[in-house]
């Protein structure tokens, strides 16, 4: 499909980010503020937001899916007098997208003799490994992108294996609404947009480069083994379906290639991240070289998150918290912990053992895992366990895996596995017998925290009601599309679905667990809560061959036109935006392993208040954790547990390196990406008592 028309660019430069309608947004919201009196650095607003430690009473998470932060914001300049560490800077990249003089940094390998034959996260603990660096970069591959339009018919005879883009001829406006709720009516054509006309059989080495245009590079031949940029060719504007890629648990740290003997200073874990496209590659994942791309918005991507960035305040050096992929970084974001499986009468005491990860190598020349499989063990008998923790015993910072790792005995989730419970409440019986279900899960999160001391909260999840709706038995085609078997809303970011506290009690499920049309009714009725977080459905999450970065920040103008027309919530309102995970992609960053599950690699991270103005860029050192420890320490609730990642210090940051704490291991709370005024600021060496 060709790309989207100069008719519909024309719309989109219209919209509230690149005109003058932003700055009268937000003077109005800015004026409401001044004139509103903050006496006490504790305040009160109702019973249900309690005291708060700053103005904000409204906490907002919106979360998208698997970009790092080079992927986005790789040519991001930030306004004078601030920093960025990313493609461009560091001399990997040029502005216009080209190889910059330091492209080697990015340079990746393949592993050729895998001796011993056992899980590896580090090729120096191989016996000549033929380590080799790539020629060219593996070609990007397409698998999973939908390369034409689909008809309605087509879409809703085969929902669960047929992909978007949609065709708009034959989709009403009316039909895409009840797709999802979550654009402005004159963003709905983005739905029909965005098939590149490219397909390719798994891992086929003789197409061409998929994802970018060797013309648009000027390198004849093939891509050169380093980043490329996704964009620029005549089939791959910025408005185009690319390729997913691998992005599990002992998968990425396999990739991370991890040794303390490589580690320097502005690297003290060694990690190298040299083996992106190679164990993609191993799995027979369909990605190729997909992971080392990246976004150019020196040359008009990605439009609406840097206008936030240049206006707000982002972070550099915010981190997915574990390993892997989806199911497991919502779980840290509200829990702080990793799930464990639970000895829950009538079910297994244990997941079968054949839904246990083996992550040894098939043989010397096979990469692929013996079992690819969502659950994990703790201890020596646990395939791959050793090896990372050998690792993070050489560490000079020490982790403590006494509070946050594996503990021996104990069954958790690596991989993504479908919640306890359907969206309806009843229990997903067969699925947890089979282990690709969790048993209803005690572990402590966030929401039990903010209800014992009334502190509102919810969670909107786009096309929950449509999935509670087919999980009730409704035939209505388009509840069957967005809720077959989590396929469109996503049951697995939604990680209170696991929980016995909420899903197994129906007024708690009710009062928290909402769609995100409930989100734009109780802000237009001053219903929001405390504490709201967002997941967009499938459609629109920005995640690699389902959804595009398009599509998202279509989402986030909606919510901000939402937050903007009501600029007494405004005032008092922290947006943040980040993203679940990586997805695979390669970054550039340095990152802090913490215990067992990660850190992984950075993600984008921007904050929208009214006390974030200003284009302020944070290097603090963040992951997910330090959402939990922004609302507790707001709302001064304790650690959740003993062992959850918010018992961290914050970080110390000096200024000769300032991306790696000298306080190891350390989590920012996010405090010092606002400014409160006089007295206010946060302390970036606050600690708990």
């Amino acid at each position: 499909m060709s790309q989207t028309k100069p008719a519909r660019r024309n719309r989109a430069q219209g919209r509230w980010w690149v005109n003058t309608a932003l700055g009268t947004t937000f003077g109005v919201a800015f004026t409401v503020l001044s004139s509103t009196a903050f006496a006490d650095d504790i305040r009160s607003n109702g019973s249900d937001h309690g005291k708060t430690a700053t103005p904000i009473k409204h906490v907002i998470v919106l979360i998208g899916e698997n970009r790092t932060f080079d992927n986005v914001f790789a040519t991001y300049v930030p306004r004078n007098g601030q920093a960025v560490s990313n493609l461009l800077s560091r001399g990997i990249i040029n502005a216009n997208g080209q190889p910059g003089p330091n492209w080697a940094a990015a340079r990746q390998f393949q592993v050729g003799n895998i001796n011993p034959v056992a899980y590896f996260i580090n090729t120096n603990t191989l016996k000549n490994p033929n380590k080799t660096a790539y020629g060219l970069l593996p070609s990007p591959e397409v698998g999973g992108v939908p390369p034409t339009p689909v008809t309605k018919s087509q879409f809703l005879k085969d929902p669960v294996d047929t992909l978007p883009p949609f065709d708009g001829k034959t989709f009403s406006t009316a039909d895409l609404t009840k797709i999802t709720q979550g654009l402005n009516g004159e963003d709905l054509g983005l739905l029909t947009t965005g098939a590149t006309g490219q397909t390719n059989a798994q891992n086929d080495p003789t197409l061409p480069p998929a994802a970018a245009a060797e013309a648009d590079l000027r390198i004849p031949g093939g891509l050169p083994n380093t980043v490329f940029q996704i964009t620029g060719s005549r089939k791959m504007p910025y408005d185009s379906y690319t390729g997913d890629m691998v992005h599990r648990f002992y998968h990425m740290w396999q990739q991370s290639d991890c040794d303390v003997a490589d580690a320097n200073k502005t690297n003290p874990s060694g990690c190298k991240n040299d083996l992106y496209p190679f164990v993609g590659i191993a799995r027979g994942d369909d990605s190729g070289g997909s992971s080392m791309g990246f976004y150019n918005m020196q040359k008009g991507d990605v439009p609406l998150f840097r206008k936030l960035a240049d206006t707000f305040a982002m972070s550099d050096n915010y981190h997915q918290p574990v390993m892997g992929g989806t199911a497991v970084q919502h779980t840290m974001l509200f829990t702080g912990d990793a799930l464990p499986w639970e000895a829950v009468s009538g079910f297994p005491a244990q997941p079968p053992a054949n839904r246990v990860a083996d992550p040894t190598p098939k043989s010397a020349t096979n990469a692929a895992f013996t079992v690819d499989q969502r659950w994990s063990g703790c201890g020596a008998s646990q395939p791959g366990f050793t090896a990372i923790m050998n690792y993070l015993k050489t560490l000079p910072w020490r982790p403590d895996q006494s509070k946050t790792s594996c503990t021996p005995g104990t069954f958790y989730m690596v991989n993504n596995t479908r919640p306890a419970y359907l969206s309806n409440g009843a229990l997903n019986t067969a699925q947890i017998n089979d282990g690709t279900a969790a048993p209803p899960s005690t572990l402590r999160h966030i929401g039990d925290a903010l209800n014992e001391k009334k502190i509102s909260w919810a969670y909107y999840g786009g096309g929950f009601n449509a999935a509670a709706r087919f999980d009730n038995g409704s035939k209505d085609p388009f509840d069957v599309m967005i809720g077959t078997g989590g396929d469109w809303y996503c049951d697995i970011c939604n990680s209170f679905q696991y929980s016995k506290s909420i899903m197994g009690d129906p007024a708690q499920r009710q009062a928290h667990i909402k769609d995100f049309t409930d989100f734009l009714d109780d802000v237009d009725h001053g219903r929001l809560p405390s504490v709201a977080y967002i997941k967009p459905d499938s459609f629109l999450d920005g995640h690699p061959a389902t959804s595009k970065p398009d599509l998202l920040e279509g989402m986030t103008d909606k919510i901000l036109g939402k937050l903007f027309s009501h600029p007494e919530l405004f005032a008092e309102t922290a947006f943040i935006i980040t993203f679940d995970e990586g997805g695979g992609y390669w970054d550039s960053g340095f990152f802090q392993p913490l215990d067992f599950w990660g850190d992984g690699p950075r993600i984008p991270l921007i904050v929208v208040s009214p006390f974030t103005v200003g284009g302020r860029v944070s290097h603090n050192y963040a992951d997910h954790a330090s959402v939990l420890k922004f609302i507790e320490r707001n709302w001064g609730l304790a650690p959740l547990t003993a062992r959850s990642r918010d018992n961290l210090p914050n970080p110390k940051m000096h200024g000769d390196n300032a991306y790696v704490p000298v306080n190891m291991p350390a989590i920012s709370d996010l405090f010092d990406m606002f400014d409160f005024g006089q007295n206010r600021q946060g302390d970036q060496d606050h600690d708990r008592d």
